[in-house]
């Protein structure tokens, strides 16, 4: 049998009003589908941040934007408009929601000291002035002004940089200058779109 969408839709409809007609009350059917979960809801395009590929996924988040409310992510969906996936996500896409309001996802930087058996948290300028000394520190060790020839290379081979594929190109474009500032030579971005 050769079903399109458009007769599924109509025999639907159809089984619907004659389930109406046998007597059954259709109004709490009816009041359910008008309270979906994401009728309330306002979407942010994005993009998956698993690979390359840069899917399009829409965000559906809950709350009115005021001053105490935390929005909350209640649904996410494959962006139907978007040229490279047009609405459809793979498996870890289609559950990027389970990391987003993951009880266990991590909200705080954390660091295993030396020797230690665990991860500890830290705060953010804790963690900020950490990399910061230890970005210095191995800049003023490994840092190559000549090469064997003598000719000026002014280059840090020891430190690396990789974007992902949610990285705007603005965002990477700063992050370009600010490595090679520092004489950064190995640069990778995962998304190449």
């Amino acid at each position: 049998m050769d079903l399109s969408r458009r007769s599924f839709l109509k025999t639907g409809v159809a089984g619907a009003v004659g389930l109406s007609a046998l007597g059954f009350d259709l109004q709490p059917l009816q009041a359910q589908s008008s309270s979906l979960k994401i009728s309330r809801t306002s979407q942010t395009r994005s993009t998956c941040p698993y690979c390359s590929v840069s899917c399009g996924i829409i965000i559906h988040t809950i709350g009115d934007g005021a001053k105490n409310v935390t929005p909350q992510v209640v649904h996410v969906e494959g962006d139907p408009d978007h040229p490279i996936n047009r609405g459809t996500l793979c498996p870890k896409g289609a559950s990027l929601l389970q990391d987003i309001v993951n009880d266990r996802r991590l909200l705080k930087p954390q660091v295993r000291r030396p020797g230690s058996d665990h991860w500890e948290d830290i705060p953010w300028d804790q963690a900020i002035d950490e990399i910061a000394t230890r970005t210095k520190a191995l800049r003023d060790a490994d840092f190559i002004e000549q090469d064997k020839n003598g000719k000026t290379v002014n280059r840090w081979e020891s430190m690396a940089f990789a974007g992902g594929c949610t990285d705007t190109n603005e965002f990477n474009y700063l992050v370009v200058k600010s490595m090679r500032s520092m004489g950064v030579t190995c640069l990778e971005n995962q998304a190449r779109v």
